[in-house]
């Protein structure tokens, strides 16, 4: 079997499995729309919490791709990893991609790249965690993985020639330990691939 780089194809069937306790909150609605992050100050910082998250989840989403690239990229790779960036059903996703292509000996050379970095909502209600309503930020990413190759245990590629080079996801990125780590709890929770013309590769 031939697997995009991202693995991207494969979530929304996965989603579906996920544990209850750990499903992401839904996407909509949001309370407000992101806006670029403002550098704090040295005297006082003037980040907005809307502005924080966005910075946050953007840093968590680029931090998704690379943990995915080095674990494809290694068989021997412990998987743990993968609950450093991820939560819920795209956890579950990965792991099976990630585990599956191990299993088959396979691994992955060269490294997928984000073309374009969309922050499209944020929702920060974090009223009820364990019914997921936990702060939310839905980010459209324009992979592009023209440089990436998957090679079998012979070392053979196994990409497919109509593998498309590049394509959007729509990722949503939670904090489901949003009261007491509002900075660095931020994980992929969901991802659906979305019909739209390619970007240029980076």
């Amino acid at each position: 079997m031939t697997f995009l780089a991202t693995g991207t194809l494969l979530l929304a069937a996965v989603s579906a499995c996920a544990d209850n306790d750990a499903d992401p909150p839904p996407t909509t609605p949001a309370t407000s729309s992101p806006t670029k992050s403002k550098a704090p100050t040295a005297t006082a910082s003037t980040t907005s919490p809307t502005d924080a998250a966005t910075a946050e989840a953007t840093a968590a989403m680029t931090d998704y791709y690379a943990v995915l690239d080095e674990l494809r990229s290694d068989p021997s790779s412990d998987l743990e990893k993968l609950k450093t960036v991820a939560i819920g059903a795209q956890l579950n996703a990965v792991q099976t991609l990630v585990g599956r292509q191990q299993d088959q000996g396979q691994r992955q050379t060269g490294t997928t790249a984000i073309s374009e970095l969309k922050a499209q909502s944020v929702n920060l209600d974090n009223s009820d965690p364990d019914a997921g309503k936990v702060p939310t930020v839905v980010i459209d990413v324009c992979w592009d993985v023209s440089k990436v190759d998957v090679l079998d245990k012979s070392g053979k590629s196994i990409v497919s020639p109509t593998r498309p080079s590049t394509g959007w996801t729509r990722y949503t990125v939670a904090n489901y330990d949003y009261a007491a780590d509002p900075t660095s709890g931020w994980r992929v929770a969901t991802g659906q691939d979305l019909k739209k013309t390619p970007c240029a590769a980076s």
